[in-house]
């Protein structure tokens, strides 16, 4: 391109959702009905699915964005209000978060990706299968016209 942006740039979203169908071997669709299906199955093209959504998610909101600063600058006579500086800080903010979706759906992609093949990655990989929390999260069940010991009750209160 002549305006020095690069065509990777021009088009984020379409680059990387063509490096994930190749790294995958399948279309979009068919990788997200697969991981809707077994989202367990696959962590990393869940992964991917999931970032791939919020990258889109921020193109969304960025062309928005952008398409609000066009429509307001269009009116402005040769000095631009505060309105329409907050605009434009809104389309900065729009390409920071997809710029940000974009890098990790870079990484996510990426096998050879810092982060990837050091001891903290085989460790978070042996943890990864988890599903559920570690610890309960809810108070046990109690038996119908049961109640806590008063014992309990009585250390709570003197704790106050």
């Amino acid at each position: 391109m002549s305006d020095g942006i690069s065509e990777e740039s021009a088009d984020v979203v379409g680059v990387l959702t063509e490096r994930i169908e190749a790294s995958f071997d399948m279309g979009m669709d068919q990788l997200k009905a697969a991981v809707a299906a077994a989202p367990t199955a696959n962590p990393d093209a869940t992964d991917v699915v999931k970032w791939h959504g919020l990258l889109v998610e921020a193109q969304s909101v960025l062309e928005r964005a952008e398409d609000d600063l066009l429509a307001a600058l269009q009116t402005q006579p040769s000095a631009v209000d505060d309105p329409t500086m907050g605009l434009a800080h809104r389309v900065n903010a729009a390409v920071t978060a997809r710029d940000g979706r974009a890098m990790v759906v870079r990484w996510l992609l990426d096998p050879n990706a810092p982060g990837k093949k050091d001891l903290a990655a085989e460790r978070l990989a042996r943890l990864r299968p988890r599903t559920g929390p570690a610890v309960q999260t809810s108070a046990p069940n109690r038996p119908a016209g049961s109640t806590a010991p008063a014992t309990a009750w009585r250390s709570a209160r003197a704790a106050r």
